[in-house]
């Protein structure tokens, strides 16, 4: 167990200790490498493995084996260090769709000490424009369609080749990334130091309830996350199904850092389809598929159809995020899909990946609705929000964590970073959670998100969980309404079936049927989907504009 200090009188059941109310995981300890000097692509390079493919293009079937990964890596970096000047500290923008080359362009850049932020490609320029002003970004990597959405000011490298293509007016080209990887490295070795606490990442967060904001990790934050997976022992067997972008937090800490450390193979999609995804299980054999819940419930609900088309017996396992599954749609998606396991977990962009997940089958079966256990990261505590009292077992309360991965904070804004992370390290998740005698985690919602019903509090999850058990209902989300009487109450958004006449009345009377009064949903609206991150958490700001906007 990863107690670390024997003196402590810790509860291995649930891994409480109650001399200073923290909770501690119940898994194998971390081991971190000593040296300060470490960059995460050198430790994420150096680690041993029998994998030969790196990654598959899912749409061409082209692969990069390990062997040309790390060659283009040098090449890149090499080009990027001699040819276009970048140095420890410089920020580096990937404005790009996913690709097979995107992890060569991240390790290139953390490699030199520079520091890789991202901008999701269907962000207008005015929202991409605030980012750019924000972090000052020295090079883009970046498409000529793209770029157009960037300042003129900015040098860049495109991702993509695109023959006959003169470059857009006031675009300044200083590289080709397909052709920094074929040349041959200039023999110069002389690099910066990267010191361990030097910042190697900085993406912004999904601003689900606010403006996002730069979450700045460093290398020492990135490494912990690597270094917790080769502590977990799992199958290196696995071929991954990459279906989030690969720019997002998501995708970056599992696909350009952890697949690539432990020697697995990532099929790439290139932009997700449903249909896509499976036909790429079939075609390439994939073991396993990382998902939001949306995904997974758009696979139960189509489940007899799948399954007469595609070919999914080499699938073993479905992990997900973003959102806990309730009990109905876990037993209903088993009951389809027997020989796949469900596997879940919780994280923030702030925590690097730590957080919790079930790592075994008997978690995840176990305890339905649960995150799972701590990762070997992470110390916990579950704070009351509003008196500050440090709580135990089974008692809800804001979750805190700390640990090795967390981050350092936010970009150019000490006062958002000193409301999250307090001097003592613990990074406030802003999640009303609690731990029960096992030591398994359950985020019951959002505290930022609740839903203020006459003095009471109501969970937008808890109703959402119920919404999605009705056969008619393909989505929905809860969000606060407001009202002079009540305060607030809970309003729905709800995407139904293709070809329901499903009712406001008939949704309202499923709900109140089976929650208190003051939980009852009171006012429906329909929509054709629910805005996500790609990361399958609701956009709920977006939906009480919308709600609003009509007041």
């Amino acid at each position: 167990m990863a107690y670390p200090q024997r003196s402590l009188s810790v509860d291995p059941r649930s891994g409480f200790c109650k001399s200073n109310s923290t909770f501690y995981s119940k898994r194998n300890p971390l081991s971190l490498p000593p040296h300060p000097s470490l960059d995460v692509t050198t430790f994420i390079s150096s680690q041993p493995h029998h994998g030969t493919t790196a990654f598959i293009d899912a749409a061409t079937g082209h692969r990069l084996s390990f062997t040309d990964l790390w060659r283009a890596v040098d090449r890149v970096a090499d080009c990027l260090y001699h040819e276009v000047g970048i140095r420890r500290g410089d920020v580096v923008l990937i404005l790009s769709p996913t690709s097979i080359y995107i992890p060569v362009v991240c390790l290139s850049v953390m490699s030199l000490g520079a520091v890789v932020t991202t901008a999701n490609t269907l962000n207008t320029a005015g929202e991409i424009s605030k980012q750019i002003a924000d972090c000052n970004p020295t090079l883009a990597f970046t498409t000529r369609q793209l770029a157009l959405k960037l300042a003129d000011a900015i040098s860049v490298v495109l991702t993509e080749d695109e023959d006959g293509e003169e470059p857009a007016s006031g675009l300044r080209v200083v590289g080709i990334l397909s052709e920094m990887m074929k040349k041959e490295p200039s023999g110069k070795r002389v690099r910066d130091r990267v010191n361990k606490d030097d910042t190697a990442m900085m993406l912004y967060s999904s601003g689900t309830t606010g403006p996002s904001k730069g979450v700045i990790s460093s290398h020492g934050n990135l490494t912990a996350h690597v270094a917790r997976h080769l502590s977990d022992k799992l199958k290196r067997d696995e071929i991954f199904l990459c279906t989030v972008p690969m720019t997002h937090t998501f995708g970056l800490l599992g696909y350009v850092m952890r697949t690539v450390a432990m020697g697995m193979t990532v099929v790439v999609l290139l932009r997700f389809e449903l249909h896509d995804m499976l036909d790429a299980v079939d075609k390439y054999k994939a073991t396993t598929l990382v998902m939001a819940p949306p995904v997974l419930v758009a696979m139960l609900n189509g489940a007899d159809l799948i399954k007469a088309k595609y070919n999914l017996s080499s699938l073993r396992t479905v992990r997900c995020g973003g959102a806990p599954l309730s009990k109905e749609v876990t037993v209903g998606f088993l009951e389809k899909f027997p020989s796949v396991d469900i596997h879940q977990g919780y994280a923030l962009t702030e925590s690097n990946g730590g957080g919790a997940y079930t790592g075994f089958v008997e978690e995840s079966t176990r305890r339905y609705g649960t995150a799972g256990t701590l990762t070997s990261d992470v110390e916990a505590r579950i704070v009351d929000p509003n008196t500050g009292r440090v709580m135990g077992v089974n008692q809800t309360g804001e979750l805190w964590l700390k640990g090795p991965s967390i981050s350092k904070g936010y970009f150019k804004n000490q006062e958002a970073t000193n409301e999250t992370i307090n001097v003592e390290g613990w990074l406030k998740t802003g999640d009303l959670c609690y731990i029960d005698d096992d030591g398994f985690l359950f985020v019951v919602d959002r505290l930022k998100e609740l839903i203020k019903y006459k003095g009471y509090q109501v969970p937008p999850a808890e109703l959402e969980a119920l919404l999605i058990t009705h056969p008619d209902i393909l989505d929905a989300a809860v969000i606060p309404f407001p009202d002079k009487e009540a305060g607030q109450y809970p309003m729905a958004y709800v995407v139904r079936m293709s070809e329901s006449n499903l009712s406001e009345k008939q949704i309202i009377d499923f709900i109140s049927k089976q929650v208190a009064p003051y939980k009852k949903i009171r006012k429906v609206a329909f929509i054709n989907s629910i805005p996500k991150t790609v990361s399958g958490k609701t956009l709920r700001k977006d939906l009480i504009k919308l709600a609003t906007s009509k007041l």
